[in-house]
């Protein structure tokens, strides 16, 4: 081997040297740097963890409630002060919604955690429809049948009469269908609802007369046919089969 190519071989194995020892060199840097951001992040979640569950900060410290208008807010706190001071995170709001939604005037709620210290509750209200007459007082039902409240009626809200009012009675499920089906300028003029059957509904009229209805099926059609019988005279206007409607 001639000393020009020794000379090279000798500088070629002392680069491959310097390569080598860049490399590890900069392995020895990336695992410095990689050690480093994990301790970072670790003393963040820790720090973190510690602030959550740890110490006040993110404890539930208001309850926010939005949506009542008949039912009290205070009603409504009185059923999850129990979360004061509790950590937001731990929050169950699935259990926090059952218990406001045991309130008999509730339809439906929900319950959010709001970062950092607030629970809220959206309150969905039950809307009376028809009232009963009970020997207690007089009871509001809602659309659904529901009896959530004792108490006077509201403007508008008419009385219905069957044999068992509530959401699991077909007369009565049927007579809240025919009430809510029909369009505003008809239902005003409705005073009481009676339901003998599911296929026997009739509304007294405020001016006296009687609608008769028969089911809630074709509603839409015996509405039309209805307002345009109460231009005519007589004391019984039957449109249960609106095809032949008839005045008595």
């Amino acid at each position: 081997m001639t000393s020009a190519a020794a000379s090279h071989e000798a500088k070629d194995r002392e680069r491959r040297r310097e390569a080598r020892e860049a490399e590890r060199l900069r392995l020895s840097r990336s695992r410095r740097k990689f050690g480093l951001i994990s301790a970072v992040v670790v003393a963040v979640i820790v720090a973190g963890f510690a602030m959550v569950y740890l110490t006040p900060v993110l404890s539930v410290r208001k309850i926010e409630i939005t949506g009542n208008v008949t039912v009290s807010e205070p009603e409504i706190v009185d059923d999850l002060d129990i979360l004061l001071g509790e950590k937001l995170v731990q929050v169950d709001v699935g259990s926090a919604a059952q218990r406001v939604a045991a309130i008999p005037a509730v339809a439906s709620v929900r319950v959010q955690r709001k970062y950092p210290s607030t629970v809220r509750v959206t309150v969905t209200e039950r809307v009376p429809m028809v009232f009963v007459d009970e020997s207690d007082g007089t009871h509001l039902l809602d659309k659904d049948g529901v009896d959530f409240a004792v108490g006077p009626p509201p403007p508008g809200v008419v009385r219905l009469v069957t044999d068992e009012p509530g959401p699991g009675d077909a007369a009565t499920t049927s007579g809240l269908a025919v009430l809510d089906s029909m369009p505003d300028a008809l239902r005003s003029q409705v005073g009481e609802v009676r339901a003998s059957s599911i296929s026997e509904v009739s509304l007294s009229l405020l001016d006296g007369r009687t609608l008769v209805w028969g089911s809630s099926d074709n509603s839409e059609r015996k509405s039309a046919v209805a307002l345009t019988l109460l231009s005519q005279p007589g004391q019984v206007l039957d449109v249960s089969s609106p095809d032949l409607p008839t005045i008595k």
